[in-house]
């Protein structure tokens, strides 16, 4: 990130003479993520100002789409999880009011020490594309669900990173409650919400916030609220009095026109024009088609594909692996995938595309593992090595670090004789409790750090007690 106000130009500054220049790209993104979410897209829309006075907007309006933004009508369509299993998800539906593309602000510092407010102008004038939905959602649980899956396709897709906490994709919560019969009660907004989880926290914190405060005979009022480091929604400023942004056409940029293969050749400069069909083609595999192709193909259960599909690359990589190890055993790709390496993943904040372990590595740990080389527990403590960087192969690896599962018959059975040697007491236990077994496994484990084959130690040391 560049220092405050370094990556400002003389149109952001809101220099006198100085206009506006529509992003081509900011429009495809736009078409493209309209199409992904089944809007109708309007091939002729206009752009307003809307007037407003705040430090980090030079200009004192800003530019954006009021009267015909560039699509309307859409939906999303995924499932929310409440329960503990996962697999009975209950199917949800948003429904697109519009998407419009605007231009950002500015950044407010606000320096509560010296009581003064600072500004950064570096983001002011950057495109934004803002999403309004319609109050189709009831609860903390389905908004969050729904900000989950819009961040999924729009990685998909690739129009936004959608890094919340970096203020890629942020999300504005307006929220009321009515009585059942009654008509929406005042609504409050809480602004700039980064994350998922904030997203389901501040509403169900404002639901019940506004239901003590109407119970307790008090009234809403209409405000723009914050979410803070506690979790409570704390007021910003009021919105009692509706603000009049003097919308007005903007004078500076023309209708924008988009056009599809039918009409391009009409287009004055047809190189430069935007091709909605084009862009069309270009639609890649959507997460919920790629969530049913992933149970069809696979024989996966669809809460295994969900998680697949909302971490980033990780079912690409799912794919890719399980083309190339040996053994195709989907259950134990899956399992692994999902466990151990989400958990390198997550130990070090890390992401598939971040990852430093390529595909063929992962794919040699895989195949030691499902031929028994390597037990569960070395797999793992061998993957950590590899996500630390450590530039060894993984046959080196193994074989320095003395990792290599023990399957031997004779060599597993001398290791028993030999636990039931050292914990004679828990041999004579045995014959009146047979849950004894556990202690001495665990023995065996500890003894060889976990490189024993469990299934085999378990069979030779149950026929070893039972003489």
């Amino acid at each position: 990130m560049a220092p405050p106000n370094q990556l400002v130009s003389y149109f952001d500054a809101a220099l006198p003479g100085t206009l506006p220049v529509l992003n081509k790209s900011c429009v495809e993104a736009g078409v493209l993520t309209a199409l992904a979410l089944s809007c109708k897209i309007n091939h002729k829309s206009l752009f307003d100002r809307k007037h407003y006075f705040y430090a980090d907007l030079p200009a004192g309006y800003q530019i954006t789409q009021q009267r015909k933004p560039i699509a309307t009508d859409g939906h999303l369509t995924f499932n929310i999880y409440e329960g503990k299993k996962k697999d009975q998800g209950r199917c949800h539906r948003v429904n697109i009011k519009q998407i419009q593309l605007e231009q950002d602000s500015g950044k407010s510092l606000h320096d509560d020490i010296n009581q003064e407010t600072l500004v950064d102008l570096n983001r002011a004038g950057v495109g934004l594309m803002e999403l309004v939905t319609e109050p189709d959602m009831t609860s903390g649980a389905e908004a969050a669900s729904f900000v989950q899956e819009l961040q999924s396709v729009l990685q998909t897709i690739g129009t936004c990173d959608g890094k919340m906490a970096e203020g890629s994709l942020r999300v504005d919560a307006n929220i009321s409650v009515n009585k059942p019969g009654d008509p929406p009660g005042v609504r409050t907004e809480v602004k700039n919400i980064n994350s998922i989880r904030f997203v389901k926290n501040a509403i169900e914190f404002e639901i019940q916030r506004q239901i003590e405060l109407l119970e307790g005979g008090g009234s809403v009022v209409m405000e723009t609220r914050s979410l803070d480091d506690s979790g409570k929604t704390v007021p910003m400023r009021d919105k009692e009095v509706v603000l009049d942004y003097r919308f007005m056409p903007e004078p500076n940029l023309p209708p924008l026109i988009v056009y599809n293969d039918d009409t391009i050749k009409s287009a004055p400069n047809p190189e430069k024009a935007v091709n909605i069909d084009d862009i069309k083609r270009r639609i890649p595999e959507l997460p919920e088609q790629k969530r049913q192709r992933l149970t069809s193909d696979y024989g996966i259960s669809y809460s295994n594909a969900t998680v697949l599909v909302n971490e980033e690359g990780l079912a690409d990589l799912f794919e890719e692996l399980y083309s190339k190890v040996a053994t195709k055993d989907v259950k134990s790709v899956i399992n692994w995938c999902l466990i151990d390496l989400l958990q390198c993943l997550h130990d070090r904040n890390m992401t598939i595309p971040t990852s430093p372990v390529p595909v063929s590595r992962l794919v040699d740990v895989l195949n030691y593992l499902q031929s028994g080389h390597l037990s569960a527990k070395s797999a793992l403590k061998l993957l950590n090595m590899l996500f630390d960087k450590d530039s060894r192969s993984v046959s080196e690896i193994m074989s320095q670090e003395d990792l290599q599962q023990i399957n031997s018959p004779e060599e597993v059975m001398k290791l028993c004789e030999e636990v039931m040697d050292e914990e004679s007491d828990m041999v004579e236990l045995y014959q009146t409790n047979k849950k004894v077994i556990n202690r001495l496994m665990g023995s065996i484990q500890k003894k060889t750090k976990g490189r024993v084959d469990p299934k085999m130690a378990r069979k030779i040391m149950e026929d070893l007690l039972e003489r």
